[in-house]
């Protein structure tokens, strides 16, 4: 039993302990390229948020890691087989009931580990905020915590080579050869804003990616995956730590 790992505790144990911070993973539930699970997401988050609470518990923070929640924004995805949607709506009222919780029973911070780039928190943060002001809210992307391009080769945002490296690392028997893998090549939206990234359309999957995947992943190995889950796992328990220690009003100097 590891005590910071909710779903892995027991009453006797949480009957008198309360913790500083809970962190909520979220994931997703969708085709990752020819080659990969469509758990992906949710082992990523799994994984990253049990490792980092790991080494931040080990390091003095009093955290909990909840249980991961495997369904996200899936909108533009509506026509690829059992892509798991739930709404910003949906997320949002979720939101509001784990965050009711938590600021009940006096745990009053709370970090999404978010695993998905079709899920955006900072929004609903801002308004729920303001329905909880004793709850001090983060959220983060571990995806963008480092720079890829130090570990990989390729670039991407899907099914690339960094999520086939991680899930090589994590789960080698639910990935297949990555001879079997699409190339992941990407259509390029005819607006130039949007091209730019100062202007956003949602990505259309079916007609951006012909195998689900955004990034060519076969230069991926279990090694480099190896590498980037103990740099990113290091940076998060960082994260968890200097919010577990941080104090309510004075949070900036």
């Amino acid at each position: 039993m590891r005590p910071y790992i909710l779903k892995e505790a027991n009453w006797k144990n949480l009957k008198s302990h309360r913790f500083e911070l809970a962190v909520l993973p979220w994931g997703a539930t969708e085709a990752h390229n020819y080659h990969m699970p469509y758990g992906t997401d949710v082992y990523e988050a799994d994984a990253i948020g049990a490792e980092s609470g790991r080494k931040a518990w080990e390091a003095g923070s009093n955290v909990v890691i909840l249980p991961t929640i495997p369904f996200g924004v899936n909108t533009g995805q509506s026509d690829i087989y059992l892509d798991m949607n739930l709404y910003p709506s949906t997320q949002l009222a979720i939101l509001r009931d784990i965050i009711e919780v938590l600021d009940r029973q006096g745990t009053k911070k709370l970090l999404i580990l978010n695993s998905h780039g079709g899920n955006d928190f900072k929004t609903m943060l801002r308004e729920l905020g303001l329905k909880f002001p004793e709850m001090m809210l983060f959220t983060c992307n571990w995806f963008q915590a480092l720079d890829k391009s130090k570990y990989f080769e390729e670039s991407g945002d899907h099914a690339d080579e960094m999520e086939t490296a991680i899930i090589q690392y994590l789960h080698p028997d639910l990935i297949l050869p990555l001879e079997e893998a699409g190339d992941g090549a990407e259509k390029k939206s005819i607006i130039s804003g949007v091209r730019e990234k100062w202007a956003w359309a949602e990505r259309k999957w079916s007609e951006v990616t012909e195998d689900t995947g955004i990034g060519d992943p076969k230069k991926a190995s279990p090694e480099k995956g190896r590498r980037y889950f103990e740099d990113v796992t290091d940076k998060i328990a960082i994260l968890i730590k200097e919010i577990c220690d941080v104090q309510p009003g004075k949070m900036y100097k």
